[in-house]
């Protein structure tokens, strides 16, 4: 079970290592951290990561990303391949310039989870 990450979240958060692949070429980052976020509507990319695997930016169109503080920025997006939880994820992603990425509920909702605060860690959960 994968545990909470200490070392960039103050508290402790849900950190995801997924797997990134670039479709045109099947060039592929194996563990790409994404903190679980059920409050985002969105899944966001590091741009950092785009860059290392040679995805091109959708510069033609922007979109509007909103905080919870209200703050507004503009994101570019890239097509790529994300595998969480050994299930391939197809689409255009936005980009964010951080380290780690966000798991929105546009990939949280296809799952199930089990989060256990106390004992900081995660877990998918069985449909069965």
């Amino acid at each position: 079970m994968p545990k909470y990450d200490a070392a960039l979240f103050d508290p402790p958060a849900p950190l995801a290592q997924v797997v990134l692949r670039n479709p045109q070429n099947a060039e592929q980052l194996a563990s790409a951290p994404m903190l679980l976020d059920s409050g985002a509507d969105v899944t966001l990319v590091p741009t950092q990561t785009a860059g290392q695997l040679n995805l091109a930016a959708e510069f033609s169109r922007q979109y509007e990303l909103r905080g919870f503080d209200g703050s507004r920025t503009m994101a570019t997006a890239v097509q790529l391949e994300m595998i969480f939880l050994n299930k391939i994820f197809r689409g255009r992603f936005l980009l964010i310039d951080q380290v780690w990425g966000i798991l929105g509920r546009d990939i949280l909702n296809l799952v199930s989870l089990s989060l256990d605060g106390p004992n900081q860690f995660w877990a998918e959960q069985s449909s069965g």
